[in-house]
């Protein structure tokens, strides 16, 4: 479970990055910047995890208990033009870029999940599997799931056929059919391997 031994460690306002998005065949790839207050309630704390540990509505549930606990987020994305111009991997890093300098204050120290670092004016630190490692990355990934789900959530209503709703634009049966049967959208990643395949 994370906590906040590697805050601690270093000391002085620090912020935990993390994104949601990488791999689907549509839609943005999200990022988001946390910065919990020191004196989180141990049982809020208990219950922040890794999201993809999480079910939607203990997502939303744990976000909204993490605001009224004093929580500062911040979120960003890249969208779909960034991520093929850019690739994914520079486009996930502009969206934490981003997201960090939109925080409410600036840390002195930011934690990202991962192994490659964004571009912040501040040090940051690379932390593997840092989402069940470290409170304050665990509570942005949360973060910015629930805004990439809502984001695709809007999306489908304007693109029924491809199921984003339920799989967030990942390359699930009914949405690689659906690709098939209608064709990419403007949404869709036209760079990535799996939906050319997809596509064929």
């Amino acid at each position: 479970m994370p906590d906040f031994s590697y805050e601690t460690r270093i000391g002085g306002l620090v912020a935990g990055v993390d994104e949601v998005g990488r791999g689907p065949l549509a839609g943005p790839v999200v990022a988001a910047a946390a910065i919990l207050p020191k004196n989180l309630p141990a049982a809020l704390a208990a219950r922040v995890d890794d999201s993809k540990k999480l079910n939607p509505a203990r997502r939303v549930e744990i976000l909204a208990a993490l605001r009224l606990a004093g929580a500062e987020f911040a979120l960003a994305a890249a969208s779909v033009s960034e991520i093929e111009h850019l690739n994914i991997l520079q486009a996930s890093l502009l969206a934490m870029r981003r997201a960090v300098a939109r925080l409410p204050r600036v840390p002195d120290h930011v934690l990202v999940d991962g192994n490659k670092l964004p571009a912040c004016p501040m040090p940051c630190t690379a932390v593997a599997g840092g989402d069940g490692l470290c409170l304050s990355i665990a509570a942005a990934s949360i973060a910015a799931k629930v805004l990439r789900d809502r984001l695709m959530g809007r999306l489908a209503a304007r693109y029924p056929a491809y199921g984003w709703a339920q799989n967030a634009g990942y390359g699930a049966v009914l949405h690689r059919a659906a690709i098939l049967a209608h064709g990419p959208t403007p949404h869709h990643r036209m760079s990535f391997g799996a939906l050319l395949r997809a596509c064929q």
